[in-house]
C-alpha cells in the first residue's frame, strides 16, 4: 500500500512523536499532524465506563477533561451524531456538537452543509470513542481513507497510554468509584473482543460499586478460555474472594489444566485463604474451540448458560452443577459439551441481572432478559451494543439503583473462517456475520 506525502507524513509523524508522550499532549499533537493531510479541528472523545457519554480530551487539567466549554465537552451517546457512530461503529458526518442525524449522512454523499465527521475509534473491536474531524462536505475516498488510518493511529496510541495514566481513568468516570470496583475493573480484560471466528462482549454493573461479580477470558491458539464468577457479598471482601478466584483460575488453564482440575485448585486456594464454607464462589468455566464450534464447561453452582440461535430460538445449556467454589461438599465435577452452529451466541449472566427488580417488586426475569437479547440480534446489532442497550434496559427497570452485581458475558461463534469464505465465493451475495 502506498501512501501520498500528506497522509504518510501525518501518520509517520505522529508515531514517531507519540512513543514519548503523555496522555495529555496527545490532543495537540493529533491537531499538529492531522493538519498535514488537510484534517482540521481534530478532537478525541472518550466513551465513559458505561458508554453513555463521550468526553472530550483536552490535555489540560487533571482530569484531561478541563478547559472545554460545555458545549463540547461532553456528547450523549444516545442523543448525537457522533454517539450514532459509537454505537453502529461507522463514520457519520453532520454538524457541530454532534447535530441532527442526518439520515444520508455517511460516505461520500453527504449533504454539502456538513461540517464535522465522526469517525469511531477502535482498538480491535474496541469501542473507546470518536474521533471528531472538521473537513469539507464530499471528502473524497482518499480523504476518508486518511480519517480512519488517523482514527485507527490515535487509538493505538490511546490504548499505549492507558494503562499507567490516571487522567485517562479520571476522564471515563462520571462519578466516584468504589474501592471494590477499582479493584475489579483492573482484574478484568477489555469488554470487547473479536476476530474471524469469534466475537466477545461483556457488561457489568453497577460499573462504580460492583463487588464480587467477575468476568474473565483469553485466546490460546485455536481455544477461547471464558468465566464468569459470582462471590459471595458485595463488598471489598467479596472483590479479593473473586480476584482470587480469577487468579487462580488463570494460573492453572496457564500451565495447562483442564476444567474440571482448574476449578478444583480455584476451590483449593479459596479454602486455604479462607477456610472452609467461609468465602465462597459460583462460576462457569468454558473452553470453546474455535476452529470446531465445540464449547466444553463445568458448572460450580451457577445458573446455566443460554445459547441463542438464528436469532429467535434459545435454549439453557444444562449440565450437572458442582458445588460453589469453596464450600468443598464434595460434589462430583462434571464436564458437559455441545456443538455450537455458525452464529450461535452464548450468553453467561449473574443473579443480578434476572432478579434485578422494579419498585413494585417485579423481577427482571429470564425470559425478559432472553426476549431483550433475541430481539436486539434479530436487529443487527453487534454484541457490544446488544449488551450495552441490554444494561441499559436492566438499570432503567430497576431506577438505576441495583441492589446486587449484574454481569453479562456473551461469546459469539461465527463458524469456520476458510468455509464461510468458500461459501461467500460460492454464492457471492450472502453475508458472512458481522464481528463484534
Amino acid at each position: 500500500m502506498t501512501f501520498s506525502p500528506g497522509p504518510e507524513r501525518m501518520l509517520v509523524g505522529l508515531l514517531r512523536a507519540g512513543h514519548l508522550a503523555a496522555l495529555e499532549q496527545l490532543p495537540d499533537l493529533v491537531a499538529e499532524h492531522a493538519a498535514s493531510a488537510g484534517l482540521d479541528e481534530v478532537r478525541i472523545y472518550l466513551a465513559d465506563l458505561q458508554h453513555s457519554v463521550l468526553r472530550l480530551l483536552t490535555g489540560e487539567g487533571p482530569s484531561a477533561g478541563e478547559g472545554a466549554s460545555k458545549e463540547i465537552a461532553e456528547l450523549g451517546v444516545d442523543a448525537t451524531l457522533a454517539g450514532r457512530a459509537f454505537q453502529e461503529i461507522r463514520v457519520l458526518a453532520g454538524t457541530e456538537g454532534g447535530g441532527e442525524v442526518d439520515e444520508g449522512a455517511e460516505g461520500a454523499e453527504d449533504a454539502e452543509d456538513a461540517r464535522r465527521w465522526w469517525v469511531p475509534l477502535l482498538n480491535g473491536t474496541e469501542r473507546l470513542g470518536v474521533l471528531g474531524v472538521g473537513a469539507k462536505a464530499g471528502l473524497d475516498a482518499q480523504g476518508q481513507d486518511n480519517m480512519r488510518d488517523l482514527a485507527s493511529l490515535v487509538a493505538l496510541l490511546l490504548v499505549d497510554k492507558r494503562p499507567y495514566s490516571d487522567s485517562y481513568a479520571r476522564l471515563v468516570r462520571t462519578r466516584p468509584m468504589h474501592v471494590a470496583a477499582e479493584m475489579q475493573w483492573t482484574l478484568m480484560p477489555p469488554m470487547t473482543f473479536a476476530n474471524h471466528r469469534v466475537s466477545i462482549a461483556a457488561a457489568l454493573e453497577p460499573a462504580y460499586q460492583v463487588g464480587g461479580d467477575a468476568f474473565d477470558y483469553a485466546l490460546a491458539g485455536d481455544i477461547v478460555h471464558l468465566g464468569i464468577f459470582d462471590a459471595m457479598g458485595h463488598d471489598a471482601s467479596a472483590g479479593l474472594t473473586a480476584n482470587l478466584a480469577v487468579a487462580a483460575c488463570r494460573n492453572n488453564r496457564r500451565q495447562g489444566a483442564d476444567l474440571i482440575t482448574t476449578s478444583e485448585a480455584i476451590e483449593r486456594v479459596l479454602i486455604t485463604e479462607f477456610g472452609q464454607a467461609t468465602r465462597f464462589v459460583t462460576a462457569i468455566l468454558a473452553d470453546l474451540n474455535t476452529r470446531t464450534g465445540v464449547m466444553s464447561w463445568v458448572n460450580r453452582g451457577h445458573h446455566p448458560p443460554v445459547v441463542i440461535r438464528g436469532g429467535r430460538w434459545s435454549t439453557m445449556l444444562q449440565c450437572r452443577p458442582a458445588h460453589p467454589l469453596g464450600l468443598d461438599l464434595g460434589l462430583p465435577v462434571t464436564a458437559c459439551h455441545t456443538q455450537l452452529e455458525p452464529g450461535d451466541r452464548v450468553v453467561f449472566y449473574s443473579d443480578g441481572v434476572t432478579e434485578a427488580r422494579n419498585a413494585a417488586g417485579q423481577e427482571f426475569g429470564l425470559s425478559r432478559f432472553v426476549d431483550f437479547v433475541i430481539r436486539h440480534t434479530a436487529d443487527g446489532l453487534p454484541a457490544p451494543e446488544t449488551l450495552r442497550r441490554l444494561v441499559r434496559g436492566v438499570l432503567d427497570y430497576h431506577d438505576d439503583r441495583l441492589q446486587d452485581d449484574a454481569t453479562v458475558l456473551m461469546v459469539e461463534w461465527h463458524g469456520n473462517a476458510q468455509e464461510r469464505v468458500r461459501q461467500a465465493d460460492a454464492a457471492p451475495e450472502s453475508v458472512a456475520p458481522a464481528l463484534g
